[in-house]
């Protein structure tokens, strides 16, 4: 299992110009952070092969860098997300995307064309073409955002999934602050 994973890591790592978010994503998913501190835990397994291992920790160690903040210490920032939300080609995503920022919602959404999602519908097996949206708001317009993207997909069940951001460019978590409504 170990080695099949490797090999699927390794393949997607190698072509990351096509595809830069789904490698990272890979890697990320596949290495438990936890882990990051033990440098027992990589003496198997696919991890130790990977160059980012040393840039995980340093990503991950409880310092934080002079040119990053941490949510909780900034006064000037708010809690805030990453939201996934996929959409059946771009001109359904220009427009959900333009009215989430009309509205508010978010201060930023970012179009990422060309991703394949492979998933289960209805007792069957479906790969459809897809592009991706990556949506930064405050932590506290999910319900909102959230309600906004069903009341205007097409799709019966869109994909909204929240990831929070722990720290980050001072001045963009600021500016993401003033830029999305209270």
């Amino acid at each position: 299992m170990a080695s099949s994973l490797c090999t699927r890591v390794s393949a997607i790592i190698g072509s990351r110009r096509s595809f830069p978010i789904v490698g990272a994503f890979c890697v990320l998913s596949t290495l438990s952070i936890s882990s990051l501190s033990s440098s027992s835990s990589f003496k198997s397994g696919c991890a130790q092969s990977f160059s980012v291992v040393p840039l995980l920790r340093s990503k991950f160690s409880s310092k934080a860098s002079s040119s990053s903040i941490r949510m909780e210490e900034s006064s000037k920032t708010v809690p805030s997300i990453v939201v996934y939300v996929t959409v059946p080609n771009r001109e359904a995503g220009k427009k959900l995307a333009n009215s989430i920022v009309q509205e508010k919602l978010a201060a930023c959404v970012n179009i990422v064309p060309g991703i394949e999602s492979v998933y289960e519908w209805e007792g069957k097996v479906q790969s459809d073409s897809e592009e991706l949206l990556i949506i930064k708001t405050r932590q506290s317009l999910l319900e909102s955002l959230t309600e906004h993207v069903n009341a205007n997909h097409e799709y019966d069940v869109p994909e909204v999934i929240a990831m929070p951001i722990t720290g980050g460019s001072d001045k963009y978590l600021e500016w993401l602050k003033n830029s999305t409504r209270i």
